[in-house]
């Protein structure tokens, strides 16, 4: 790896970069972030090794979004242009290699043609451009450019795309604090969920008195079906590196923190990986671009508990203590890390700081709402006909996300809500879907935006099950240290049991509206003020549903088990026996051919008979 001093330098490795993506061989890149490897993008690289061996560049990229159709495999031919495949399976993944061989693309699961990388014209004629796929038309590829674009650990393939651009700019044209006040004018504000002015925080962290200060990256990210920024740690690690190195010289910090959780192996392989290369080509440690800057980064393996998102509970974590909030002020960039200004960003803030620094603000600013600047990252997740990573303009209607991009519900489905911000979010009904996504509307709708965790909810989902989902996440997370969040939310989880088990009251949902507002005022953090969300949203948007649990004893989505009743319809039932050696509690009898029999007395209410009955004949009421 060359050591980086000048421009010249940088140029020379944007140079190596383009040569690696616009090489004469063809290129096969297979997205293999973790959501590619669940799908068997592994097994897949291997086929495509064994087949193409030296005809062909094989390259591991990052999450190309679209992962409900991984695994995603891009072929690029020289001179004839890029084209997107997936899902791909081994026995497509044979033929794609013997046509990349004779210098064809393949006509199978096309998803469509990419713009060229850099240095190329070349469009592929014959396959509409991916631009145009329901998936990616109304999406803005801004702080997810390279992903899937480029190989994660080439320090080349990131230059060639403006990778470091921005670190010379800085160091060579501007102050800390023209810095500091190009981040304000951006109007870019914290990804992680409360949308703080980033700005502002650098600016406060640079004007604390105390030296040393630090810089922490905020990877624990902990929502359920939330991935944004484990995406981007795996798929361009060098943009966080960076943006963290840009703060760095902004607030005058020399040490720099990667708090990532330990259940994102790949992450900590790629952020590693990625920092080992920035040693070596002097962009971490001392001296780093000729300047007199000095900046070096650690990475942290977080413990897992969902509180250590929160700013203060990080750093007691990271001082070998609880991880437990603490009262604020003092906030952390004025007294934070061993008592010293610390200024913490979520992943997806630092990665758009090069952006915004290379393009400048009235680029980033084109995007998004008059409070909301810049592009967000969305997880789309649940029962959503198409899953993936999106980024859209702050102030993107949910609409646009869930129904235009997502397709709305799975298997002709209806959607029903959607539920924004992970387990803290509310629940947010279809007939409101014209709400803009940015921090001030989904927070004036009784929701937040989290770290952008949207979960798609069908016809199919109870809301009240919904609710104690959710709740129950956030008791066993809860650090226990308030009253307010650690018996308030036990004393909700209690109330939406006895509901879902048909045994509530309308005195029940009184109360749980009544405990959640008590528990959002008095709460120490962040995590105690917002859990109480998925229950006031749902009982104001679908307290008929409440009703029907606590009123008349029934589930209208058919989910709550206490509920139900199941029995056999002996119109359909053609004795076929599957349910009732499926059966665990044998409440089901019958003679072979004859129509079957459910004792209700014993039936435990598990739905296997469901499961296996293939004429419909066993109902539930």
């Amino acid at each position: 790896m060359m050591r980086i001093r000048t421009r010249e330098d940088l140029s020379d490795l944007a140079r190596e970069g383009m040569q690696r993506l616009t090489v004469a061989l063809p290129r096969l890149s297979v997205g293999m972030s973790s959501c590619g490897l669940a799908a068997g993008a592994g097994e897949l690289f291997d086929v495509l090794q064994a087949d193409v061996g030296s005809d062909a560049r094989l390259v591991r990229t990052g999450c190309l979004g679209f992962c409900g159709a991984e695994p995603l495999v891009e072929v690029n031919l020289p001179e004839k242009g890029r084209v997107l495949y997936g899902p791909v399976s081994e026995t497509l993944a044979v033929k794609l290699a013997a046509e990349v061989q004779a210098g064809r693309f393949a006509m199978e699961n096309v998803l469509g043609s990419l713009d060229p990388l850099v240095g190329e014209t070349r469009m592929v004629d014959h396959f509409p451009p991916l631009t145009e796929h329901p998936f990616y038309s109304r999406q803005v590829k801004r702080v997810s450019r390279n992903l899937g674009q480029i190989d994660p650990l080439s320090l080349e393939e990131y230059a060639a795309r403006g990778g470091y651009a921005a670190l010379f700019q800085v160091l060579e044209q501007m102050s800390p604090e023209e810095v500091i006040e190009e981040v304000k004018q951006s109007g870019l504000r914290g990804r992680g969920g409360a949308g703080f002015p980033t700005g502002l925080k650098w600016e406060i962290t640079r004007q604390a008195a105390d030296a040393p200060r630090y810089l922490i990256m905020n990877g624990d990210e902990g929502d359920p079906g939330a991935y944004m920024d484990r995406s981007l740690m795996e798929g361009d690690p060098h943009a966080i590196i960076e943006g963290m190195i840009i703060g760095a010289y902004a607030v005058g910090a020399e040490t720099g923190i990667l708090y990532v959780r330990a259940e994102y192996p790949l992450a900590i392989e790629r952020l590693s990986g990625a920092m080992e290369q920035a040693r070596e080509a002097g962009l971490l440690g001392g001296d780093i671009l000729g300047a007199e800057l000095r900046f070096n980064l650690h990475l942290v393996r977080g413990a897992g508990a969902f509180v250590s998102g929160e700013e203060t509970a990080m750093i007691n974590a990271l001082e070998n203590r609880i991880a437990e909030p603490d009262p604020r002020p003092p906030y952390p960039a004025e007294r934070g890390l061993n008592g010293r200004p610390t200024c913490i960003n979520n992943v997806e803030t630092w990665a758009n700081v090069p952006l915004i620094i290379r393009e400048g603000t009235k680029a980033f600013r084109r995007y998004g709402s008059t409070g909301s600047k810049g592009t967000k990252l969305f997880c789309l997740v649940g029962d959503v006909a198409r899953s993936g990573l999106v980024e859209v303009p702050l102030g993107a209607s949910l609409n646009t996300i869930v129904n235009e991009i997502g397709g709305g519900a799975r298997d002709g489905l209806q959607v029903k809500a959607v539920q924004t911000g992970g387990p803290s979010g509310g629940c947010i009904p279809t007939d409101r879907f014209d709400l803009p996504a940015d921090y001030e509307h989904l927070q004036g709708a009784g929701s937040i935006m989290g770290s952008g965790g949207l979960v798609v909810l069908s016809e199919k989902t109870c809301m009240v099950d919904v609710a104690r989902y959710f709740l129950d996440f956030t008791r066993h997370e809860s650090c226990g240290k308030c009253t307010p969040c650690r018996e308030g939310t036990e004393h909700l989880g209690d109330i939406l049991d006895r509901v879902t088990s048909g045994k509530g009251s309308e005195k029940d949902l009184d109360r749980l509206v009544q405990l959640s507002e008590g528990i959002k005022r008095t709460s120490l953090c962040g995590l105690g003020q917002t859990a109480p969300n998925p229950v006031l949203t749902s009982i104001e948007h679908f307290r008929s549903e409440y009703e029907a649990h606590v009123h008349e004893g029934r589930c209208p989505a058919g989910v709550c088990t206490a509920l139900l009743t199941y029995s056999i319809d002996p119109e359909r039932c053609t004795g076929c026996g599957l349910c009732s050696k499926e059966c665990p509690s044998e409440a089901i009898t019958g003679l072979k051919k004859e129509a079957h029999v459910l004792d209700a007395g014993k039936c435990i209410k598990c739905g296997a008979c469901r499961e296996v009955c293939a004429f419909d004949a066993v109902r539930i009421q």
